[in-house]
């Protein structure tokens, strides 16, 4: 199967929080998921952590390269830029990370993430959803101390929200 490709600074690892979340669902394809997560502005409708959606530079609704967009989600102002973007193509995973960040450079306050999500189709009606997250700063140092999991458990409502409304679109 496919990995998630990392930028330097962000390696799991060597990150100071990274979280992974994957489902595999029959009954659908990449193609079925791919429109939900590729427009930020339908993520609250499935994902309610996630708030007050909108672009920059006249750009939207659907995520693009080097697309600069902003949301809001665990309690932070995120200001994120699209670093990877591949759609779903015959054969290919789809692909989309974005870097995000929250606050002023060099403080303490600030922070900086990697989330990055893959698309697959696997044999037999079957989509593999990948998504994996690194995050920098003391923020994410605090998050990764914190039990239940924050970040664990809303990428996997995040998951289960894009699957669900897959789900319900083809009906």
């Amino acid at each position: 199967m496919h990995a998630i490709i990392w930028p330097e600074g962000f390696i799991p690892g060597f990150s100071d929080n990274f979280v992974s979340n994957e489902m595999i669902i029959s009954g659908l394809s990449v193609n079925d998921v791919w429109p939900f997560l590729n427009q930020p502005f339908l993520w609250p409708d499935y994902y309610k952590n996630s708030a007050d959606i909108r672009f920059y530079d006249n750009k939207g609704p659907e995520l693009e390269n080097n697309v600069r967009f902003y949301f809001t989600t665990f309690g932070f102002p995120v200001e994120a830029q699209v670093v990877e973007y591949v759609p779903a193509a015959d054969g290919q995973p789809a692909r989309v990370a974005w870097h995000g960040w929250a606050g002023e450079e060099n403080t303490p306050e600030r922070l900086d993430v990697h989330h990055a999500w893959l698309l697959e189709d696997l044999p037999n009606n079957r989509v593999r959803i990948l998504t994996q997250e690194t995050q920098n700063g003391e923020p994410a140092k605090v998050l990764a101390a914190t039990r239940p999991n924050p970040m664990l458990n809303g990428h996997q409502e995040w998951l289960d929200g894009l699957v669900d409304s897959a789900l319900k679109a083809k009906i």
